[in-house]
C-alpha cells in the first residue's frame, strides 16, 4: 500500500511538512503498541534519515523500544554520530547489529533463481538473512527508513536492501554483492530492476509478507545554492514506493554527460569517508563518465584503512584493486576470498579495469600503503592547494593553469555518466 508520494526535481519540502506527513501516517496506521525504526548509519549521513527518525520517536515516544541502525558491514556508531544524526533521541534506544552473529534466516531464494538472473554468473543459493530482533522482537509496526540513489551494488540503495543487507548477515551480504560484481556494475547503476534487486524482492515476496516494514523514503539533491534538500518522500510498505522515488532519483542525481571527463577530482568528507570500502563511491559513480586514459584523483584527508572490517580490510591489502578476470581467479584458487565475496566484490568494484588512472591522496594511510594496492599515490596537502575544494564548484572548473577539471563535493549523491556509455 502506497500511503504517500509526492516530488520533483523541483519540490523542495520543509522540516515542518514532513513532520507533518509522517505522522499523518502513522495517524492512519494506528494501533500500534511497539516500533522499530531501522534508520541507515553515519555514512548516509545526508540522506534525512536521521531527522525523519527522531519525527517518528516524536510521535510514538515510550512504544519505540529500538532503534537499529542498518549496519550492514559498516563499524558500529560512535555516540557523537548518533547524536550528530539522530539529534535528542535516547541513546539506550539504539542498538548495533552484529553481521556475523545476530541473526534468523527467513528462507532460501533457490540458487535456479539466481542462475536465471544473472545469466549463468553464479549458480548458488541465496539466503534471506535479517537481524533476529526483527523477527523475535514481537514489533507492530517496523520503520525501514532511507534515501533512493544510485548504487553500484543493487543499481538504487534503498527499499528491501536496507533490511536484508543493512541487517543482514555474512552469507547474504557477501553472496548479494558478488552476484552484483560479476553480472557488471555497470549495467546495475542507476537501475531499479537489477539481478539483485530481483533476488530480494523474491525474499520480500516468499518470506517476509509477516514483517511490518513501512518504507519511509526519501530522494535528495543539492539546490542551486549548493545546499542539501529534500525533493522527494515516498511511504509504503511494497515496490510501488521504491519504484517511484527510484524514477524521481533518477532525475535528480544522474548526471548526463555529453562528451567523457580527463580529470576527475573527488572530495570526500572526512566525517563520512575512512576507508576505500566507503571511499570507493568515488570510483563507482564516476567511473562511467571517466575517458579512456582519464584520471581519477581522490582527495580523502580521512583515509585510514581500507576495509571496515578488519578481515576485509587484510584482504584487500593481500589482493589489492586488479582487474575483474585476475579476481575471479584469486576467488578460484583460494579460499579465504572465495569464503568472502563481499570482499572479492569489492575488489571487482574499485577497479578501473586498467581503463583510468586512479590517485588516491589519503590523510592517514602511506604511499607504500596506497600503492600496495594498485592505487596512484599523491601528497594530500600538495593537491588538496591544487584542488582546493573550498574555491571548486560541482561540475566543470578551469585551473589557473589553464587546465580543465571536473569536480564533485560528495560522491554518494550522485551517479555521472557519459552519454554513449549508458544503454
Amino acid at each position: 500500500m502506497l500511503y504517500f508520494a509526492e516530488g520533483s526535481e523541483n519540490k523542495v519540502f520543509t522540516k515542518e511538512e514532513v513532520k507533518n506527513i509522517l505522522w499523518s501516517v502513522f495517524d492512519k496506521i494506528g494501533g500500534v503498541n511497539k516500533v522499530l525504526a531501522i534508520p541507515p548509519d553515519f555514512t548516509r549521513f545526508h540522506s534525512k534519515a536521521g531527522e525523519l527518525t527522531n519525527y517518528s520517536y516524536q510521535y510514538f515516544k515510550e512504544k519505540m523500544t529500538d532503534i537499529l541502525p542498518a549496519l550492514g558491514t559498516h563499524a558500529a556508531m560512535t555516540e557523537r554520530e548518533i547524536e550528530e544524526m539522530f539529534g535528542d533521541i535516547p541513546k539506550n534506544l539504539f542498538r548495533v547489529h552484529r553481521w556475523k552473529e545476530d541473526l534468523t534466516t527467513l528462507g532460501e531464494v533457490p540458487a535456479e533463481f539466481l542462475k536465471e538472473v544473472s545469466e549463468g554468473r553464479v549458480s548458488y543459493s541465496w539466503p534471506a538473512q535479517v537481524n533476529k530482533l526483527l523477527v523475535e522482537g514481537n514489533f507492530d509496526l517496523i520503520l525501514s527508513i532511507g534515501q533512493v540513489v544510485p548504487h553500484e551494488v543493487i543499481g538504487m540503495a534503498n527499499y528491501n536492501k536496507n533490511i536484508f543487507v543493512g541487517t543482514g548477515g555474512r552469507d547474504g551480504i557477501n553472496k548479494s554483492h558478488y552476484l552484483g560484481a560479476v553480472y557488471g556494475m555497470e549495467r546495475i547503476m542507476g537501475r531499479a530492476d537489477t539481478a539483485v534487486r530481483k533476488v530480494l524482492n523474491y525474499a520480500s515476496d516468499n518470506f517476509a509478507k509477516n514483517l511490518p516494514v513501512l518504507y519511509i523514503q526519501t530522494v535528495i539533491s543539492k539546490d542551486e545554492n549548493n545546499n542539501l534538500v529534500l525533493r522527494g518522500l515516498y511511504i509504503g510498505d511494497d515496490f510501488e514506493c521504491f519504484r517511484l522515488a527510484s524514477e524521481l532519483s533518477l532525475k535528480v542525481n544522474f548526471i548526463m554527460l555529453e562528451k567523457p571527463l580527463k580529470k576527475v577530482v573527488v572530495y570526500l568528507d572526512p566525517s563520512e569517508f575512512k576507508s576505500t570500502w566507503l571511499g570507493n563511491k568515488s570510483i563507482y559513480r564516476t567511473r562511467m563518465a571517466i575517458d579512456d586514459g582519464g584520471e581519477l584523483i581522490v582527495l580523502a584527508p580521512g583515509l585510514k584503512e581500507f576495509g571496515e572490517d578488519k578481515e576485509i580490510d587484510r584482504l584487500i591489502r593481500k589482493y589489492g584493486y586488479v582487474t575483474t578476470p585476475e579476481v575471479l581467479n584469486f576467488v578460484e584458487e583460494n579460499k579465504e576470498l572465495k569464503n568472502n565475496l563481499s570482499a572479492a566484490a569489492h575488489l571487482i568494484h574499485g577497479s578501473s579495469e586498467n581503463r583510468f588512472k586512479i590517485t588516491y591522496c589519503p590523510g592517514n594511510l602511506t604511499k607504500q600503503e596506497i600503492e600496495s594496492v594498485n592505487f596512484s599515490y599523491a601528497p594530500l596537502d600538495e593537491m588538496m592547494k591544487k584542488y582546493n575544494p573550498e574555491k571548486l564548484t560541482d561540475g566543470f572548473n578551469t585551473m589557473p593553469d589553464g587546465e580543465e577539471i571536473f569536480f564533485i563535493s560528495n560522491p554518494a549523491l550522485g551517479l555521472w555518466a557519459f552519454k554513449d556509455r549508458f544503454k
